[in-house]
């Protein structure tokens, strides 16, 4: 059958966009996987597809490239938020549902989308792990999928290899059957911070992250009191800003913000 389709961006981060609202795609996985391909299918991160719900304007349902469902994907929602508002779907301030949690989004000005988060949870201190004979000391946060965050030395993060010690660490034991995503991260002022990230699902290092982004934010607070609101700066030279308040170890109110924009638009047949 054709389906319609849209690529988008959200900082960097590439999807697949399409309205199932009438039900008709069924193999969802096996779609992810043949959309997302970058050699003979479209090409992207993953794939969102846009539901009907309930509870809210929409159902988001989110898989990765390699077909597994995900968790909540930041740039995602932000993504499909944009996607909704061009398409009349919702208004410039709306709700989605993605896995057991109802998310608020708003336009704050051009392709700019801020995007109401879950409060993170299952935080772990100083896990110290090891990939290949060379020791990390990680810290551990769910925000909405689980992020393992790195702290790495001043002006290394650019010229690093974050591909094979990102696949090898992705399946630490200390992470549980599921794994995490794992996140490099390098202080570059009193409010901002790099990032880059190894994304399970994706199994390859991606140009932005935005779970991976508030879990950096977060930890970049718990680590050297950076308040908010953080600017991150993502492989693809884009910045995504998090703000949140804290309350010790609590965190709450997380907002995360960045660019979502419409690459192209097309017909695929599957």
């Amino acid at each position: 059958m054709k389906i319609k389709f849209t690529k988008m961006s959200g900082a960097g981060n590439d999807f697949v966009v399409i309205d199932n609202r009438n039900g008709r795609i069924r193999q969802r996985s096996r779609l992810a996987r043949e959309v997302c391909d970058r050699f003979e299918g479209i090409g992207a991160d993953g794939l969102l597809l846009l539901e009907h719900s309930e509870r809210a304007d929409f159902h988001m349902r989110y898989y990765n490239a390699d077909g597994s469902y995900g968790g909540m994907c930041g740039n995602g929602g932000r993504c499909i938020s944009w996607y909704a508002m061009r398409k009349k779907i919702a208004g410039r301030v709306l709700f989605f549902e993605a896995l057991d949690h109802v998310y608020t989004a708003r336009k704050v000005g051009g392709e700019m989308i801020a995007l109401h988060m879950k409060n993170p949870r299952d935080a772990r201190h100083e896990l110290r792990i090891e990939a290949k004979g060379r020791r990390y000391i990680a810290e551990y946060i769910d925000t909405g999928a689980p992020h393992a965050v790195i702290p790495v030395r001043r002006r290394t993060l650019d010229v690093m290899d974050v591909r094979t010690p990102g696949r090898d660490l992705r399946y630490n034991k200390a992470f549980g059957e599921a794994g995490a995503n794992i996140n490099f991260i390098e202080r570059t002022g009193i409010k901002s911070l790099k990032m880059r990230t190894y994304e399970r699902g994706v199994e390859d290092e991606t140009l932005s992250c935005g779970t991976g982004s508030v879990a950096s934010s977060i930890v970049a607070s718990m680590l050297w009191g950076m308040a908010p609101p953080v600017r991150v700066q993502t492989r693809s030279q884009n910045t995504l800003t998090v703000e949140f308040d804290r309350d010790g170890e609590v965190f709450e109110n997380v907002v995360l913000t960045g660019p979502a924009k419409i690459t192209f638009e097309g017909v695929i047949n599957v």
